[in-house]
């Protein structure tokens, strides 16, 4: 055998020694199998709840909503977010503050009281509210509420829109009646429609349901100007602007349709 040969034959040998041993290394096996990664769990969303209503204090009756709003103003005047509404008895009263105990809410009013802003007053208590009511009812705890909620709605209906606002630009003024109709029950709303809409869970309008708010831009901006308050059928009751009563109007209106943004649910 040639010395030639003999060297061919050590380099096949050589080489085939090699590619037995890559191919069995432990490496290369693990290169070409990764070990399964672990996936982490999906994060569940955390859903939002408003805040509840304390103790509120409650003065005035008026028969003329004019006066209820003149009243509302004069408190509003003094730092405190004061609401008027349409009572059962066909009266307009007034509502403001939101303590968290009976004591400083009865101090804060003999306190008015001695200064002449307000007259006899009254002290809710938060168990008077229906979102509190309906936590007895089970399973009809969220159909009773937002019923509760619709009825307050409807309550303000062909009354004249005087709420106050310093800028359309922000939904300040309609967002006065959706605030309202909220704390009536109990739930304390935010002021204005964009903070309204970033408190509240959002929602398909495929899924709206009684007592959901739904959101509209009615500016040239594109942003959230307008909400309304959902009472089913494809209706809601909102606060058009000043100089209007306020009043029910339909989704599947061509004005609405364009400029609707959304919805948001909270209960």
């Amino acid at each position: 055998m040639t010395r030639l040969h003999i060297f061919k034959t050590a380099g096949i040998l050589i080489l085939s020694a090699i590619l037995v041993f890559t191919a069995c290394s432990p490496r290369r096996f693990k290169e070409t199998h990764p070990a399964p990664q672990k996936t982490k769990p999906p994060v569940k969303a955390v859903k939002k709840e408003l805040k509840r209503m304390g103790y509120t204090i409650q003065a005035g009756a008026f028969a003329n909503p004019d006066n209820a709003v003149r009243f509302s103003e004069t408190l509003r005047a003094r730092g405190l977010d004061a609401t008027y509404f349409a009572a059962k008895t066909g009266l307009y009263k007034v509502r403001f503050g939101n303590f968290k105990t009976k004591d400083l809410a009865r101090k804060h009013a003999a306190y008015l009281k001695d200064a002449g802003v307000i007259e006899e007053f009254y002290i809710v208590m938060p168990e008077e509210y229906s979102v509190t009511k309906s936590e007895k009812l089970g399973d009809d705890q969220l159909s009773y509420l937002r019923d509760e909620i619709v009825k307050s709605a409807h309550s303000f209906i062909d009354v004249p829109y005087l709420w106050g606002g310093t800028s359309v630009e922000t939904g300040f003024d309609c967002s006065g009646l959706t605030m309202t109709v909220y704390q009536l029950n109990g739930l304390d709303l935010p002021r204005n429609s964009s903070d309204q809409f970033a408190a509240g869970n959002p929602i398909d309008k495929d899924s709206l349901m009684k007592g959901d708010l739904v959101f509209f831009a009615t500016t040239c901006s594109g942003r959230i100007s307008h909400v309304g308050i959902y009472i089913g059928d494809g209706l809601f009751i909102h606060a058009p602007s000043k100089g209007k009563t306020i009043r029910k109007d339909s989704l599947s209106d061509s004005y609405w349709m364009k400029r609707y943004m959304g919805a948001s649910t909270y209960l």
